[in-house]
């Protein structure tokens, strides 16, 4: 909200003072700047204001209130440590050096003595406001760099470091409620032979809708990342070896249960392209000692034998590593579906 705000140049300032005449003062003065305003005639009021999702993002806040002085209230706010920052200018009468050192300390950003100069507070309120603005791109810059860290550009899913981070989270995860991890490596069928044919921009819509239509598919708890390349890889929390097998299947008929449409380009007519994928599939045991790379390798070894024998299919590799309760649930060989 606030920084809705802020983009359209209409700022949001709360006005907390005991006292009616300054706060009728101060009100019309912000107003007649062009802020939008807003009061509270005490610190508790102030205080239920700024806790809210909503609550604006400037705030001039008397020293001496009711129920919560100024400073109490800068305390309680700096607490919160939220995102979103809040501008806190103190209003006061005090002029000691270690009152205006003490009330700096509680929080806020700058002061301004009583009774105010005009002038004075617009520089103040023009500094706060820069200052929400340079806090609000820093913000946006570590939102974008977060997503490059995390997220696959081209597919939108998560990309390789990120999906096996979540792998071995998942994998301590089940150690510890012991349950089984579902593994499964997913790789799109002839794709050296789209590049070839069609070009790389059919290659990178081959990949983003390949992308698109196992994430549409797999279940809300699931994860699902770009491991390399034309390959996925899908973590399926609670998943034994037959249940990982059977949602690679789905994934498998959602990849495949239509072509794609490719743009044939200066007026060209469009291109059908039929497209599938093959899938290896494994799962990881509570007290196994099989490690990340071995789960990996397992998957990989599964879906290079699903290449093997033809593609478009899924087959499944057990870990012999696994305690022996859970072996009743592992085939002995390999399973086409």
């Amino acid at each position: 909200m606030a920084l809705a705000h802020l983009m359209t140049g209409i700022q949001r300032v709360l006005i907390a003072d005991d006292s009616i005449v300054s706060r009728h003062l101060l009100e019309a003065t912000l107003r007649r700047w062009g802020y939008e305003v807003s009061v509270a005639c005490d610190g508790a009021e102030a205080w239920a204001a700024l806790e809210r999702d909503d609550a604006p993002s400037m705030v001039i806040l008397d020293w001496v209130m009711p129920i919560m002085t100024g400073p109490e209230v800068c305390t309680r706010l700096r607490s919160l440590a939220r995102e979103q920052y809040t501008y806190i200018l103190l209003l006061t009468s005090k002029n000691l050096k270690e009152d205006l050192i003490a009330g700096m300390n509680s929080g806020a950003d700058d002061y301004i003595i009583k009774p105010f100069d005009q002038q004075e507070l617009q520089v103040r309120l023009e500094a706060g406001k820069r200052i929400l603005q340079l806090h609000e791109a820093l913000l946006d810059a570590q939102k974008k760099l977060f997503k490059q860290a995390t997220y696959d550009e081209l597919t939108g899913l998560f990309n390789r470091s990120r999906i096996l981070e979540i792998l071995r989270s998942e994998l301590a995860r089940a150690a510890r409620e012991q349950t089984p991890v579902g593994v499964v490596l997913a790789d799109i069928d002839r794709f050296k032979l789209v590049n070839d044919t069609f070009g790389h921009d059919a290659g990178d819509v081959t990949l983003q809708q390949t992308a698109l239509r196992m994430q549409s598919s797999i279940r809300s708890y699931d994860a699902i990342g770009r491991y390399g390349g034309e390959e996925f890889l899908v973590l399926m929390p609670g998943c034994d070896l037959g249940c990982a097998a059977q949602q690679a299947e789905r994934l498998r008929l959602a990849v495949s249960r239509e072509p794609l449409t490719l743009s044939g380009g200066s007026g060209s007519p469009e291109l059908l392209l039929a497209v599938s994928a093959s899938f290896g599939a494994t799962t990881y045991y509570p007290g196994s000692p099989i490690s990340v790379e071995g789960l990996i390798k397992l998957a990989d070894e599964a879906l290079y034998e699903a290449k093997r024998l033809g593609r478009n299919r899924v087959v499944t590799r057990q870990d012999q590593s696994a305690p022996a309760e859970f072996q009743h649930n592992c085939d002995a060989e390999p399973v086409t579906r």
